[in-house]
């Protein structure tokens, strides 16, 4: 009886077994649904996890029905008042998605089967979504940068935008801004001529991940380009801008000829390497306002409107190393108004008004980049204390290689290598607003051709 028992038993267990193995089975496959990998996002003294599912996107409104929170018909929505595409999936959804649920290529336009396409609306990616922009389905997407009344722009921001409160994750595509009147990118995006002095450019879309985005945004072997305008102190206006989404990283991507290639403002964790920062209409890259704990390493950062790298206003732990920084309009590297507990290294600088300066900002350090060929090599000034320059090669400036200046003290210049042909390019200057600071083992090489 125990046996009988006992082999019954094992039977309807193995049925229900392999039962429950099937149905396993058929969910992934019908659902298209994989186990999502954890990639490492890594700042300084910081890892924050963040999911990767590219290349599956949720199903098609021809699936078979699912609930709303996966469904492209519960979770794309679209309001015609404000022109405004939201996004709520909790799997990720893509252009395609979109494309399928609204059927209105006055919205969104596939223009070509190679992928791409036009969005005349915004885009939300809404708390707790995941949005893709990818090569599963997209090669360029152009943004419209006329919006559709005039009505429209009042009530919202004065060009479409794509506002992340969510992730999104953009790979091996290009994003721009598209004028359809000259079918050409918009062009137009003003300039600042000098402190609070605008010239207004003409709206044009902007990216932008917005304070409460509940997971990082990811860029990847991207091209963004021809985003952002002029408009004078408006949130959210540079181009590329975050304002939250903590972890988030920009990698391997040329960006240029938006507004500020980047603008972040109370950021954290954040890592911006491997990129091309280029041809910006203001800064190249603007880690702002408490901006914290990010890396920005091997960059090239060329020909911006502005400061190369700028960190500006009460920014801290920001470590800056490996760039390549040159021909910029303003200075190389900027530490600016209360940069804290950063560290500039192994940078190259060259062709800048400044290679790199510090104002107004403390206890950091400066070491072992190269700077050539700049109007000033490194300066220190407006009140700035405790940095410590140390170790940089400073080559062919053309009016100082170290200024130290406007009450700055506390700052040590130790091991530095000075070269130059002319004696402007051998100067370290201190000014006699600035006290205690030290100077020491600094190597003073005169090249050939000085008198």
């Amino acid at each position: 009886m125990i046996s009988y028992f006992w082999i019954t038993t094992s039977i309807y267990m193995l049925v229900f077994v392999t039962s429950a193995l099937a149905f396993i089975i058929f969910q992934y496959t019908a659902f298209n649904v994989l186990p999502i990998p954890i990639h490492e996002a890594k700042a300084i003294k910081h890892k924050t996890a963040t999911s990767s599912n590219k290349g599956n996107t949720i199903p098609s409104s021809s699936s078979p029905p699912q609930s709303n929170a996966a469904s492209p018909g519960g979770c794309i929505t679209y309001n015609p008042s404000t022109r405004t595409i939201t996004v709520s999936c909790s799997s990720s959804a893509s252009l395609t998605d979109i494309d399928n649920k609204l059927h209105d290529s006055s919205i969104l336009a596939k223009q070509s089967q190679n992928g791409e396409w036009f969005l005349n609306a915004n885009l939300v990616i809404a708390k707790g979504a995941t949005f893709h922009i990818d090569s599963t389905d997209t090669k360029w997407l152009k943004i419209s940068s006329k919006v559709a009344s005039a009505g429209i722009a009042r009530s919202t921001f004065p060009a479409y935008f794509i506002d992340v409160h969510g992730s999104l994750k953009i790979d091996s595509v290009k994003i721009t801004s598209w004028d359809p009147a000259t079918n050409n990118y918009a062009i137009t995006n003003g300039s600042r001529t000098g402190s609070d002095v605008f010239i207004f450019g003409a709206p044009r879309p902007v990216i932008e991940v917005d304070t409460d985005a509940t997971a990082p945004t990811e860029i990847t072997n991207s091209e963004i380009a021809y985003l952002g305008f002029e408009a004078g102190k408006h949130k959210a206006d540079s181009g590329l801008s975050f304002y939250g989404g903590d972890g988030s990283i920009l990698r391997n991507d040329n960006i240029h000829h938006v507004y500020f290639g980047l603008y972040t403002f109370g950021a954290g964790h954040m890592i911006i390497e491997n990129n091309i920062i280029r041809n910006s209409g203001h800064y190249g890259l603007d880690p702002h306002t408490g901006t914290h704990d990010m890396i920005i390493r091997n960059n090239a950062v060329f020909d911006n409107n502005g400061s190369g790298i700028i960190c500006s206003l009460n920014c801290y732990n920001i470590l800056i190393e490996n760039n390549k920084v040159h021909d910029n309009a303003e200075n190389g590297i900027d530490f600016s108004r209360n940069m804290t507990k950063s560290i500039a290294r192994n940078n190259i600088i060259y062709n800048e008004p400044t290679g790199i300066f510090v104002s107004q900002s403390h206890n950091n350090q400066i070491f072992n980049n190269t700077i050539s060929k700049s109007g000033i090599g490194s300066e220190v000034g407006s009140g700035s204390s405790n940095n410590k320059i140390v170790g940089n090669t400073i080559s062919n400036s053309i009016t100082e290689a170290i200024l130290i200046d406007t009450d700055s003290s506390v700052n040590t210049f130790t091991s530095n290598k000075i070269v130059s042909s002319t004696p402007q390019g051998l100067k370290i200057i201190q000014d006699s607003t600035s006290k205690n600071n030290a100077l020491a083992n600094n190597q003073i090489v005169t090249s050939r051709g000085i008198s």
